[in-house]
């Protein structure tokens, strides 16, 4: 992971190729996870865009977010724009959702420096990796989310649905399984409960699907963990994990999670013009820190439900 699918001298350019083999890189896709399309000229984001419809149909609006993001045009957006020296762990995009993404294209337009990859981790190996008790504590108790949006730190409720009607917020939320709750100064708190391990739509695979790692407050950089905690108190935090049913998440289960997936993690160097291609549903992502002027844009395909 992933495959490479790299031009020949002289060979199809990237349209020709998605005509002629479209089938059989769907096929790859399901079976490794993850396609490395390179050496392909793209034609820039109105290329990138091409390749998601030919590939998949017409990209989603990034809606309910978690990160902050840029427009780029249409629905193309910015990775995720966090400081250059901070890592992302690893994570499934949206699995906090009812309904997700099922297929993510990330396009390099310009290269950084030093490091900056777009490190995967298959998920079936993080399933198979997770200790059988830890596992299966999940599979009965469910994981639940819980986020506050505190108007003056981090990014507004208004940016994460889209819309500054409240009324709309809580509808749409009642529709997707989240609960609600507006607390003063504009503060709105929302819990979702959901699976930790789902099913593969298509292949009939048993993946660890969640974010139950990537939004526990151990998994955030120590010195920013710490500024955190002295600013909040657990329940106001700004995202945190805890068991479905409301129980606290033991930091050494969650460190435990922590290792299944940099034990299953592999990495490329990004060069111009690559077409990272993943299966949400089998493939972790993540991004390394870097130097340079890192530009990876990104779209989303093929809402799913599990």
């Amino acid at each position: 992971m992933p495959f490479t699918v790299s031009r020949e001298a002289g060979g199809a350019g990237i349209e020709e190729l998605i005509r002629s083999e479209r089938a059989s890189l769907r096929k790859i896709l399901g079976e490794r996870g993850a396609i490395l399309l390179r050496g392909f000229p793209i034609g820039g984001v109105d290329g990138f865009d091409a390749v998601v419809r030919a590939l998949s149909g017409p990209p989603l609006t990034y809606s309910e977010r978690s990160s902050p993001r840029s427009t780029i045009k249409g629905q193309v957006y910015t990775s995720t724009d966090y400081p250059p020296d901070e890592e992302i762990f690893l994570h499934n995009e949206n699995s906090y959702q009812a309904a997700w993404p099922l297929t993510l294209y990330f396009y390099c337009r310009q290269a950084p420096l030093t490091r900056g990859a777009t490190p995967l981790a298959d998920i079936r190996r993080v399933y198979r990796a997770v200790d059988p008790t830890i596992r299966e504590e999940f599979v009965r108790r469910g994981w639940m989310v819980v986020r506050n949006f505190h108007g003056q730190f981090g990014t507004a409720w208004q940016q994460i649905f889209n819309t500054d009607d409240r009324a709309a917020v809580t509808a749409y939320c009642g529709a997707n399984g989240i609960q609600t709750e507006w607390l003063d100064g504009d503060h709105l708190r929302t819990r979702a409960v959901r699976r930790a391990v789902h099913t593969h739509p298509v292949s009939g695979e048993t993946v660890w699907f969640n974010h139950a790692t990537f939004f526990h407050v151990t998994t955030l950089p120590s010195d920013v963990r710490e500024g955190i905690l002295e600013m909040f108190d657990p329940e106001d935090l700004p995202t945190n994990t805890y068991y479905g049913d409301g129980g606290r998440i033991p930091d050494e289960v969650v460190a435990h999670l922590r290792d299944c997936y940099r034990a299953a993690t592999v990495r490329f160097d990004w060069q111009l013009d690559d077409i990272l291609v993943v299966d949400n549903m089998l493939a972790a992502h993540g991004r390394e820190p870097f130097t340079g002027p890192r530009q990876i844009a990104v779209a989303m395909a093929e809402l799913s439900n599990g």
